[in-house]
């Protein structure tokens, strides 16, 4: 069972995905800014009553077959077109024209059928179509206008081209959203000489009105002029009789001058005795705070001051008499306390000198004791090993007397060879006829030194033996003889 409901499931899943690719290999969906144009068989469509050979889809989906039908699109989305188009005018006066034309396929399906029909494969070619639309109607509009017409009036010339246009452009399915001309251009200066009168005009306006204004100012000036003669000369009279004023009361104050100096010198000596006044109020109450009452203080301080050293000396004097007491007491008990000390000290010497003397005389007489009896011992037991070394010496003479001399001479070896090679030290240049031979004849022959000396020793050994005396050790004669 599990097995069966697996493939039943398999089976379903497969099948919705075949579903999937078939509705998704079938069907088409227009786009806001295209419309759908399907041919093929079935695909019928009718167009305000006629009825057409293919089917319009905008902006909803439909179902296509794939192999019986075709779906293509076609852009309803705005284009434009740049117009550079060169006409001649009423006048005979050549010009160019330039402008842009915003153009779209009409969103009805009598216009998309039309843009179908001619430019579903060619879109791309829909810019020269329009170029050359418009390019025909501007240069037959601009035949029947002047320059002035075009500069002056380009609404007429945009009006009459579109309406102009308007039977070609419903035909080819197309609308046109906006015409627009840019500028107007002449090769033969008709528009630059155009305005030239204008501009002279307008500038011999502007010199007339500008001498109107100059011949305005100069008689505003002059005007100006004459007010300001006319107000200097009020200015002068008003000023004379101010003058005229000025010198009466200046007549006036200097009769009244001597009065006023009176016056005022008056008021001068009252001001000046209230000065005086003030001065000696002043000089008092200075001599007040600067000389009496600093003399008031100093009196006060000296008083004080006084007082206060009398005191001083008074409590300095009776510390010093109480120190004086307590420094005598303190004497008086430390004399006291020494003089117990000593005394102790003396009796507690006395005692450990007696022990000491004691103890040292004790020891002085084991140490003696000890060192005899130690000396005594070394002297015996020196005395046993020099016979007994005499002894072994004497007998190993009798015994072997080479052995002991060769002992001797290998002993002393390194001196006796030394020995012989001085005679060799004081030579400075020394020429060896034999080379290495000569040199190992030499070397034999300072070491046969040792050898000469060995028998010596041994005749010399041999002559001592029937005599009495032995040898010497440490400066005594021995008796080889045990």
């Amino acid at each position: 069972m599990p097995t069966e409901y697996l493939i039943v499931g398999g089976g379903v899943l497969v099948a919705i995905v075949v579903v999937i690719l078939l509705f998704k290999a079938v069907w088409r969906v227009a786009e806001p800014n295209e419309a759908l144009i399907i041919s093929g068989l079935g695909a019928r469509g009718k167009s305000e009553g006629d009825s057409l050979g293919f089917k319009i889809v905008t902006g909803k989906g439909t179902a296509v077959l794939p192999g019986f039908q075709t779906a293509r699109r076609l852009r309803l989305d705005s284009r434009a077109a740049n117009l550079q188009v060169s006409c001649v005018t009423q006048q005979s006066i050549p010009v160019v024209v330039k402008g842009v034309v915003i153009y779209k396929v009409g969103d009805d399906l009598h216009s998309i059928a039309n843009a179908a029909r001619r430019f579903l494969d060619q879109q791309d070619s829909m810019n020269g179509a329009i170029h050359e639309l418009f390019t025909g109607h501007l240069r037959s509009i601009t035949g029947n206008l002047t320059v002035e017409d075009l500069i002056l009036n380009r609404e007429r010339l945009t009006g009459e081209t579109r309406a102009s246009a308007a039977d070609e452009m419903i035909k080819l399915g197309l609308i046109v959203d906006s015409l627009q001309i840019q500028e107007i251009d002449d090769e033969t200066g008709y528009i630059t000489n155009l305005g030239k009168p204008h501009a002279a005009k307008i500038a011999a306006t502007a010199r007339i009105a500008e001498a109107q204004r100059d011949q305005e100012a100069t008689e505003a000036e002059q005007i100006a002029a004459a007010n300001k003669a006319a107000a200097w000369r009020d200015a002068q009279i008003k000023q004379a009789a101010y003058q005229a004023e000025i010198d009466e009361a200046q007549a006036k104050s200097r009769q009244a001058g001597p009065l006023s100096e009176a016056s005022a010198r008056q008021e001068v000596v009252v001001q000046e005795t209230r000065a005086a006044e003030l001065e000696a109020q002043l000089s008092e109450q200075r001599l007040q705070s600067q000389v009496r009452k600093p003399a008031d203080a100093k009196a006060y301080e000296t008083v004080t001051l006084s007082q206060a050293e009398r005191d001083a000396r008074i409590a300095q004097a009776e510390a010093e008499a109480r120190e004086t007491e307590l420094r005598a007491v303190a004497q008086a008990s430390q004399v006291k306390q020494a003089a117990a000390a000593e005394a102790e000290s003396v009796r507690l010497r006395g005692l450990a000198a007696a022990e000491a003397t004691k103890a040292t005389g004790l020891a002085a007489a084991d140490a003696a004791k000890a060192k005899g009896l130690a000396e005594a011992e070394a002297a015996k037991a020196k005395g046993l090993a020099e016979a007994e070394a005499i002894r072994a010496r004497s007998q190993a003479l009798a015994e072997n007397q080479e052995a002991v001399i060769a002992q001797q001479l290998a002993e002393n070896w390194p001196q006796i060879v030394e020995a012989g090679a001085k005679a060799f030290g004081n030579v400075d240049h020394m020429v060896v006829l034999n080379g290495a031979q000569g040199i190992e004849e030499m070397l034999a022959k300072a070491l046969t030194l040792g050898g000469t000396g060995l028998g010596l020793a041994r005749s010399l050994l041999s002559m001592n033996n029937g005599a009495t005396p032995g040898p010497e050790v440490n400066g005594k004669v021995v008796d080889p003889t045990p």
